[in-house]
């Protein structure tokens, strides 16, 4: 028997059976709202059910997916199937071996547990089934794409500034991430530019901790500085801005310690590495274990150790700038 077509969340589209897998439920969401407007496009009268899987019955599926009097296209979304009763296991084992032609019917599963197997396992060796991907969004590489795809799905222009703006923006927050990215879609302008950005979004991006990382290493400890004082004043957690630093160290003294690295190697993305090469100019062995070091006492400092933390990470700031020559 032929297996179920597998794809990712953003290229689902109607078949008999959906299954929405893994823990990224923004994901899932967007899966569900796809299909539904694919299959609304085909016929307006599209009606659609959604139920939660712990709350089932037995019965229930047949009863949702039969062919009503006028004949209208059906969706049914079954939620949390992590949750579902007995009766939904073996109601859909059974749906699996005939669906019908008039439904399409989505199942949304996060894989924090193994319930369900038996019918995962089923639905997975089913060829009328489209398994999407909902998997969690890791890394800069990940949102860098995301935020290109949402531009490019809605036949929007951005430029790479904007997208670079945007990613540092929001590297701690995927939803908000997702958020802005709908939002500036609706700009009037003909291309979303990094001035755009930072007047949707220039307290935002002037705060985060990677920009107070990367104008350390940029050698500008006037510019770090005064993101760093602004940032605490704002009520950014100090344990945030040192993990962001250490991040930026560490990164820096692998590709010192490897010149000849390429950023996959690195994880990184290209424009992150050419930066990269830029700022590791002028920088030494006893530079980078004098800024580890540092490092170490700030994160310290951040989690209580020191009277006068904001001291310690300015300190850190300043040494990181002169290369770890201050």
């Amino acid at each position: 028997m032929s297996k179920a077509k597998q794809v990712e969340w953003r290229k689902a589209t109607p078949s008999a059976v959906v299954l929405a897998f893994g823990p990224e439920s923004y994901f899932t969401g967007r899966v569900i709202r796809s299909i539904r407007e694919q299959l609304r496009q085909n016929d307006p009268s599209l009606e659609v059910q959604e139920i939660e899987a712990a709350d089932y019955s037995a019965g229930q599926l047949l009863d949702l997916t039969s062919p009503s009097l006028f004949a209208e296209p059906k969706l049914v979304v079954i939620k949390s199937v992590e949750k579902c009763t007995d009766e939904l296991i073996a109601d859909g084992l059974a749906y699996l071996e005939s669906p019908s032609s008039d439904a399409t019917v989505i199942f949304t599963h996060s894989g924090a547990t193994v319930r369900a197997k038996k019918l995962l396992d089923a639905m997975r060796l089913n060829s009328r089934v489209t398994e999407a991907l909902c998997s969690k969004p890791k890394g800069e590489q990940y949102r860098t794409e995301f935020v290109t795809a949402e531009f490019a799905e809605a036949n929007r222009q951005i430029t790479p500034g904007a997208i670079r703006a945007m990613v540092s923006a929001f590297a701690d927050n995927f939803i908000e991430l997702a958020a802005a990215c709908s939002q500036l879609c609706q700009d009037s302008a003909a291309t979303i530019t990094e001035e755009i950005v930072d007047a949707y979004f220039g307290g935002r991006v002037e705060t985060t901790s990677w920009k107070i990382a990367e104008a350390a290493v940029s050698g500008n400890s006037a510019v770090a500085l005064a993101l760093l004082r602004h940032a605490l004043a704002s009520g950014q957690d100090a344990v945030l801005i040192v993990g962001a630093v250490a991040k930026t160290i560490r990164d820096l003294a692998k590709l010192h310690g490897n010149p000849s690295a390429t950023a996959a190697s690195l994880g990184m993305n290209p424009w992150v590495l050419e930066k990269s090469r830029k700022n590791l100019v002028g920088w030494s062995d006893d530079g980078f274990a004098k800024v580890i070091n540092a490092v170490v006492d700030a994160d310290a400092a951040a989690k209580g150790a020191y009277r006068d933390p904001n001291f310690v990470l300015e300190r850190l700031l300043i040494l990181i700038a002169s290369k770890g020559r201050a």
